[in-house]
């Protein structure tokens, strides 16, 4: 979602802050650096500190749902002089370490008012500060993002595997190995917390989801629970994750242990958008290839796009030529996308 808010607004990074499955308030962060802040952030010594510089803090979601509506730029959500917050703590330990200088918010609600999360738009170093233009190209857009982020249910038949990863764990939950893929994926799955409470005195603390599945685990072992394998869906601002949980067989001098399998699932359309994006096509052509591998027939997409049949011919062609194929089958092999017939008869 926000490489392709990147084609309307331009900024460095981006963030969302949403309720957690657990109920606590969440991160998804695209700034490692910033990322990395956040147990400074969530630390509770301060919240006194931003209240201070801010007129609502986010650690106090309920009541920034009540007061802020549309996007709002820093200068309206701080209420000192931007000299007196680049002293305060938190911008010392939160905003300095990751070199973000300017940002714009946006709450996202269901249609029925109740908060779903808050997006931020971050600019670095000395980038031009986020302005009323770019903040009214962002305000049309909330419905359609409070849609898109809104919790639901993945369509596992329009979902593919993106990435999978595994972990070793003993049977209390105490880590012993991860792989290089499960680095990248716990953070994503977990957010900040995986990176700021994975080790401590004993090893670690896996996150609730994670001490859940080996609680199952260690009840099929006691004949509790039936013969499949442990397993759950999770999600959240990263993505959609099954976690599934299996025993190790015991070697000499090794004791018990448990596989942790990690899988990432990404709807289709966001592997399709993923892949057209380096492409750079024009804009027609980018949206015709689109809707071609979602498997539209040719008046289907002229009906989308507004124009006639005969355009899509030419489109169609000059997007041929352009990615050197020859026909649909071809389109979808260099877009690494299976075929699809989701939409009536398929283009040539």
């Amino acid at each position: 979602m926000l490489r392709e808010l990147r084609r309307i607004i331009a900024f460095d990074s981006g963030g969302y802050f949403y309720p957690g499955p657990d109920g606590e308030l969440d991160a998804y962060l695209e700034n490692p650096a910033l990322q990395a802040a956040m147990p400074d952030y969530f630390d509770p010594r301060m919240l006194r500190n931003e209240s201070q510089v801010f007129h609502r803090s986010l650690q106090r979601f309920g009541e920034v749902v009540r007061h802020e509506h549309g996007p709002h730029l820093l200068e309206q959500l701080i209420k000192v002089p931007y000299a007196d917050l680049r002293r305060s703590d938190y911008y010392n330990a939160v905003l300095r370490p990751s070199d973000v200088s300017n940002w714009m918010s946006l709450v996202l609600r269901t249609p029925q008012g109740q908060g779903i999360g808050m997006l931020c738009l971050y600019r670095h170093g000395g980038a031009r500060s986020l302005g009323r233009d770019e903040a009214a190209a962002l305000a049309p857009l909330e419905a359609c993002l409070a849609r898109v982020l809104q919790p639901g249910e993945l369509n596992t038949d329009d979902s593919v595997v993106a990435d999978s990863g595994l972990l070793i764990v003993t049977p209390m939950g105490r880590l012993l190995w991860v792989s290089p893929e499960a680095e990248r994926l716990m953070p994503q799955a977990f957010g900040w917390r995986w990176c700021a409470n994975r080790w401590d005195g004993q090893g670690a603390r896996l996150p609730l989801a994670l001490q859940l599945l080996l609680q199952r685990l260690q009840w099929s072992w006691e004949g509790r629970a039936g013969p499949a394998l442990p397993q759950m869906d999770w999600r959240g601002a990263g993505g959609w994750f099954t976690l599934r949980a299996t025993r190790l067989m015991e070697t000499a001098g090794t004791g018990e242990a448990v596989a942790i399998h990690v899988t990432e699932r990404v709807p289709r359309v966001a592997r399709l958008l993923a892949v057209l994006q380096p492409l750079a096509l024009p804009r027609r052509q980018h949206e015709l290839a689109y809707w071609m591998a979602r498997g539209l027939s040719e008046p289907q997409i002229a009906a989308r796009l507004g124009v006639s049949a005969a355009t899509v011919v030419y489109h169609r062609r000059v997007l041929y030529e352009r990615l050197q194929v020859q026909d649909r089958q071809g389109l979808l092999a260099r877009l690494q996308m299976p075929s699809t017939s989701v939409g009536g008869p398929s283009l040539a």
